[in-house]
């Protein structure tokens, strides 16, 4: 029989598992990112991925969020539901996020700058939250985005109360 992918959403998903075969299962670590979204506020960035200076964050789109900005690219993934990305070309990057910082910053009300368009991304699609511009996400009912990025002052780690360690 061959193996079937099961994709999960916040709405339906099972928590999975990881098999340690002659291995201890502290050297592996595994988060759900659905499950991570169901206990996450709206646009709370959480931390679930790290590679070297790269992170993960997975994301609650609940609303619309705060206006954020960052000192380089990053990409947001939609894996569950249906997101709005608004994008606005700032007048002053720098005045966002300073250069050579990491991670999104949260902007203190309204972006300064002409509005760029918007994108609808659905379950699968990806959206680049381009260096220079201003960046918000809208969804009309609760979805899950992950998004690539380096961690900065708006990432949350919660390894302890999301990561598992024991094989099941």
């Amino acid at each position: 029989m061959a193996p079937v992918t099961e994709f999960g959403s916040l709405a339906d998903y099972r928590p999975g598992g990881v098999q340690v075969i002659e291995d201890d299962p502290r050297n592996y670590v595994f988060s759900n990112i659905f499950d991570v979204a169901s206990r996450s506020a709206p646009y709370e960035r959480v931390a679930v991925g790290k590679n070297f200076e790269y992170l993960i964050e997975c994301v609650r789109a609940e609303g619309a969020s705060p206006w954020y900005s960052c000192a380089h690219d990053e990409f947001a993934v939609c894996m569950d539901g249906e997101v709005k990305v608004e994008l606005v070309k700032l007048d002053d990057p720098d005045s966002a996020a300073e250069p050579g910082s990491t991670g999104g910053h949260k902007l203190d009300g309204e972006p300064k700058g002409k509005p760029m368009g918007w994108s609808k991304i659905g379950r699968g699609h990806m959206a680049l939250l381009p260096l220079g511009a201003a960046y918000r996400f809208v969804a009309e009912k609760p979805a899950c985005m992950i998004i690539q990025t380096i961690q900065g002052p708006e990432t949350i780690e919660r390894w302890s109360e999301i990561c598992q360690t024991e094989s099941i």
